[in-house]
């Protein structure tokens, strides 16, 4: 398989992961006179794996002409939070350890090597879902990176 072919399978990975994130708002940050202003959005998507479990991200958006044309490479900066919104049921795949260190998010954040990724773990001591988002470019020797943990509870008295 040539590398351009290589690039385009790739591109197609990281778009359907990417197209799991909904928008929920974002704020400018810097005024930009020709395209759009650098922003920090704010998205959720829900663990593919995990019913009732949904995570929220904030991340730096390039604007400027490079942003618009989707040229631009976006900081390393973000935040998460996630939550349980209802009963969660684990799988045995889970429980076990055996998808422990599970992407369960990945959105492009430059024109071809840099990702923000979301893992996801489980502390079985705790019972609980440990979210770590990074980005994938080494920044002053190691990833920017937060952390989010969802202890699993019993939902609606049961």
């Amino acid at each position: 398989m040539t590398i351009k072919k290589l690039l385009i399978v790739a591109s197609v990975a990281l778009v359907s992961f990417s197209l799991q994130a909904e928008e929920i708002g974002s704020v400018d940050t810097v005024f930009k006179l020709f395209g759009p202003d650098h922003k920090i959005v704010v998205e959720a998507f829900d663990d593919p794996d995990v019913t009732n479990v949904t995570c929220y991200l904030s991340r730096a958006k390039t604007g400027g002409i490079k942003g618009g044309l989707g040229l631009a490479e976006d900081t390393s900066d973000s935040a998460i939070s996630c939550q349980q919104v209802g009963p969660v049921t684990l799988s045995d795949k889970i429980m076990q350890g055996k998808s422990n260190g599970e992407v369960v998010f990945r959105k492009r954040t430059s024109l071809v090597f840099k990702k923000l990724q979301v893992v996801r773990f489980y502390d079985k001591t705790r019972n609980a879902l440990i979210y770590l988002s990074y980005s994938d470019k080494v920044v002053d020797g190691s990833p920017k990176n937060a952390l989010s943990a969802v202890p699993i509870i019993p939902w609606g008295g049961k």
